[in-house]
């Protein structure tokens, strides 16, 4: 039979049985804690998850939503101001642009709207324009005077009455000389019609300016008749065709070695302008001013 010692020896070990078993028990559910903590903090999107996280706050919360700050408005951004580039041209040049731009408004304004305050704004504009444009003109004139290399009256055909005589005189006596070297080496080609009066006008001219400056006039008829002042003539074979003479009187230049005809004119023609022409055609490089003009033809 047991003591009494005995029984509360039992009593202890079961206690301490029940005990171990409670720690173990206890142990254990700690460990399931962590593994749940864990597992919430890696899926933070359950319910929970949110609740070990913020475990103090407990089931029943609810949270204002916070305040949605709206952004301060930028302050308007500060216009760039091109720096306006300098105009490379001289202020004269942008003056006078000006100018004539002006006028041109006044007066496209004048003549849509011809009110008596828009023609006098533009004639008056007009006006100062003009003097100007005189001004100009005698500052020129005055460098002329002083300057020769830029004189033109100078140059060519003189404007002063006595300047123009000595200058036909010398020029006259220029071509003669000339004409007179042509003569050797070129004939003048005399187109004409037995019936047509300018024909028989210019016929004794011609026949004087073959005796004057011996260079030989060669009449060609191209109807077959003559003229008083050139009995013998040649009868038209081809050539006024060939030379496309379509009017008569027609006179050419022609240098019979070389087969080269010119051209001096249509129509009845003074002395001088036979000179002039002659000796302009003949002139160095004046093949060059009009190339069709010219032909090269076999006259042998």
């Amino acid at each position: 039979m047991p003591t009494a010692t005995t029984r509360t020896a039992a009593r202890l070990t079961a206690l301490l049985s029940t005990a171990f078993a409670l720690a173990m028990s206890a142990r254990g559910a700690s460990a399931q804690s962590q593994a749940g903590v864990q597992g919430a903090v890696a899926t933070p999107t359950s319910a929970q998850s949110l609740f070990w996280l913020d475990h103090r706050t407990g089931w029943h919360f609810y949270d204002d939503p916070e305040l949605e700050v709206e952004p301060k408005p930028l302050p308007p951004a500060k216009p760039v101001t091109k720096q306006k580039q300098p105009d490379p041209r001289a202020p004269e040049l942008v003056e006078f642009e000006k100018l004539q731009k002006r006028l041109e408004e006044y007066r496209n304004i004048a003549i849509i709207r011809p009110t008596e305050a828009n023609v006098r704004r533009y004639m008056e504009l007009e006006a100062r324009v003009v003097r100007q444009a005189s001004y100009f003109a005698d500052v020129a004139q005055r460098v002329a005077w002083t300057t020769p290399n830029v004189d033109m009256t100078l140059e060519g055909r003189p404007v002063n009455a006595q300047a123009i005589q000595v200058y036909d005189r010398e020029q006259s006596a220029d071509r003669q000389k000339s004409v007179a070297a042509l003569s050797r080496t070129h004939v003048v080609f005399f187109f004409f019609r037995s019936d047509c009066p300018y024909c028989h006008a210019f016929g004794p001219t011609l026949e004087a300016f073959q005796a004057r400056h011996g260079i030989q006039v060669v009449p060609i008829s191209v109807d077959g008749g003559g003229l008083p002042n050139f009995p013998s003539f040649r009868r038209d074979n081809g050539i006024a065709k060939t030379l496309q003479v379509t009017q008569v009187p027609a006179v050419f230049l022609a240098e019979p070695f070389t087969g080269k005809i010119s051209p001096l004119g249509y129509g009845v023609l003074s002395e001088s302008q036979l000179l002039e022409r002659i000796a302009t055609v003949a002139a160095p490089g004046a093949d060059e001013l009009i190339p069709s003009a010219t032909r090269h033809i076999s006259l042998r």
